[in-house]
């Protein structure tokens, strides 16, 4: 397969999981293939998360006996969702993952972990070691003759007759116009380096930590934006809680101790939330808490769960870190981490009752993670607090697209040319967010979209 530099059968926009799983796909369908990424590496947010990845009925869940199905998956997303998720997709999801995990083990993935998380009701987090497995799409899209262009930034989409046929983009060498013969597909992120669009899309998030790929600025959802896409779940927009207030980009912190059976108490010593919900649907509420901060409150038989190398249930590590307080009694722990003593020792009695079953809960919290999971009394000192944030790290909505990854309109029509995956799209989460569909949505709608230009193409 042979590429010419400014003209080409696919022009990918955006190296995160999506741009490198359709890049890699197209490729394999006999497809000349453009990546351009705006960094001057890969990865982008992909790179920034935990590394795990949402899919049912696979060797790691029959191997620790989960029993999981498509039918259970989909019920978990639509509830996680709020059922303001177009179904539509959530199907073409399902019926692709299998093929796509099966595509990433041969591609040499390793999925070393299998998590409960946010939004489920089995365990079907399988966790990636997501640098690597980014590095090495990558090098096997170069190697099947793809190019690959980064620190280049795509500013604006080429029509012709209302066809999208290419795109201009600034790169090391001057400003350039690729040709794309079958079709640009989108796959440049959301927003969450973007105060412009935060003003005009969520506001208030602007209070959470800022996190995500530098490159996360909505160019592509802009682009399109100007050829008449939709767009959808924008009023959904939330920033995930459990990240230390002194969070960096070094690396992925988030503690979801909650899941373990933490409760979150905010400074004042009370709580405010259903523990168990959604880390997104967390997010919101811990933003509207004095100074925007939750503390993770737990015992030793919580922190006797920690899950060294695992990202969200590493309590250790984040102890090393000097991040987490410790304390024999809840009134040393409070006066350490700065919270209201009593409150906090009422709180955790108030909480402890309604555990025992002698007591409602004033939240109404009835599991660990998604009511899955028997709910713990704090009880057994050492007693433990971490302070977190909400993190802007992604903003899971955007343009609307049809199954097999066109963009449409806002009236419905589809862009002709047009294709966008990933977390540029919305329509997908809805409301809120199930732990590992992000990634596995990047790359099971890379796939799909593959195959739609190689379908178009003959």
């Amino acid at each position: 397969m042979k590429t010419e530099r400014n003209t080409c059968d696919v022009v990918v926009l955006g190296a995160g999981i999506a741009g490198l799983a359709a890049a890699c796909r197209a490729t394999d369908e006999g497809l000349s293939v453009v990546l351009v990424e705006k960094s001057d590496a890969v990865g982008g947010s992909s790179a920034m998360s935990g590394g795990f990845f949402a899919f049912s009925g696979t060797d790691e869940q029959c191997e620790k006996g989960v029993e999981d199905s498509a039918e259970l998956f989909l019920a978990d997303m639509l509830a996680v969702g709020q059922n303001a998720n177009d179904e539509s997709l959530l199907r073409a999801y399902l019926d692709e993952q299998a093929e796509v995990y099966a595509w990433l083990k041969s591609r040499g993935v390793v999925f070393r972990a299998l998590e409960l998380s946010s939004g489920q009701s089995v365990p079907r987090s399988h966790l990636s070691d997501i640098k690597d497995v980014l590095t090495m799409l990558a090098d096997q899209f170069v190697a099947a003759g793809g190019l690959l262009l980064v620190d280049s930034r795509a500013t604006r989409l080429v029509q012709d007759a209302e066809r999208v046929t290419g795109v201009h983009i600034e790169s090391p060498s001057g400003p350039q116009t690729l040709t794309a013969t079958s079709g640009v597909v989108v796959a440049t992120g959301g927003f969450s380096r973007s105060a412009e669009l935060l003003k005009i899309f969520a506001p208030e998030q602007l209070a959470a930590i800022p996190y995500g790929g530098r490159a996360n600025t909505g160019d592509g959802l802009t682009m399109a934006w100007m050829l008449g896409a939709g767009l959808a779940d924008m009023s959904y927009v939330s920033a995930t809680y459990g990240s230390h207030p002194d969070t960096t980009e070094a690396f992925h912190e988030l503690l979801t101790a909650y899941y373990l059976g933490a409760i979150i108490v905010n400074s004042d010593g009370r709580r405010f939330v259903d523990e168990s919900q959604s880390y997104k649907t967390l997010g919101m509420a811990c933003l509207a808490q004095p100074n925007g901060l939750g503390f993770e409150v737990f015992d030793s038989v919580v922190r006797a769960k920690s899950h060294p190398g695992v990202p969200l249930n590493d309590i250790g590590m984040l102890e090393d870190l000097g991040h987490v307080f410790r304390a024999d009694t809840l009134t040393d722990l409070a006066e350490l981490a700065g919270i209201d003593a009593a409150a906090l020792e009422q709180t955790v009695e108030r909480y402890n009752t309604a555990v025992r079953g002698l007591g409602d809960d004033e939240f109404q919290r009835n599991g660990l993670c998604n009511g899955v999971g028997e709910l713990l009394p704090i009880v057994a000192p050492p007693f433990y607090a971490y302070p977190a944030k909400a993190l802007m790290t992604s903003t899971y909505c955007g343009l609307t697209i049809r199954p097999d990854g066109r963009v449409l309109r806002v009236d419905g029509s589809a862009i002709d040319g047009l294709y966008a995956i990933g977390e540029v799209t919305g329509g997908f989460h809805g409301a809120a967010y199930m732990t590992g569909t992000s990634l596995g949505k990047g790359a099971v709608f890379g796939s799909i979209v593959a195959k739609t230009l190689r379908n178009a193409r003959e």
